[in-house]
């Protein structure tokens, strides 16, 4: 908590960043700068990791926390972007997730938004405003001591 901010402010502040990271995404969807899915991740970040501007963590406490195998792999994920000067952020909100990319394009496969454990934001002109926001939110965050800052989306 930043000297002299009271919770209101924290709370308004994390929802101003939760709008901006779905309009991000939203955005980076239909311009298709956004990459799904863990393994789809992890081929984009061997091949092209300085085209990638934001990697995205989700998963929520409750089903995702026990999975081992999603665990080593978020463990991966951070410690390359880490070392690739990868902005990095943790969201829980899942289900919000998928109906805010499900919405963008009702014909895209519902299959390929199975795997929202992880997205990677590849343009930097991809709404570069909320990109700048949400990036702000991250380095004021590990500026805190928080290493991975994290939020939770808002369920509609």
């Amino acid at each position: 908590m930043i000297p002299g901010e009271s919770f209101g402010s924290i709370e308004n502040r994390m929802q101003s960043v939760g709008l901006a990271l779905e309009e991000l995404l939203v955005t980076a969807q239909k311009q298709d700068c956004l990459t799904v899915g863990i393994y789809e991740s992890a081929k984009l970040l061997n091949a092209d990791p300085d085209s990638v501007v934001l990697c995205l963590l989700a998963a929520d406490d409750g089903d995702d926390a026990d999975d081992v195998a999603l665990q080593i792999h978020f463990t991966l994920l951070q410690s390359f972007c880490c070392d690739s000067g990868i902005t990095i952020l943790r969201v829980s909100g899942i289900q919000c997730l998928k109906q805010l990319l499900g919405a963008v394009n009702a014909n895209r496969n519902q299959e390929e938004l199975r795997d929202l454990h992880c997205m990677l934001v590849t343009n930097p002109q991809a709404d570069h405003c909320r990109l700048l926001e949400v990036g702000t939110y991250c380095r004021e965050s590990q500026r805190l001591d928080q290493w991975v800052p994290e939020l939770v989306l808002q369920e509609r």
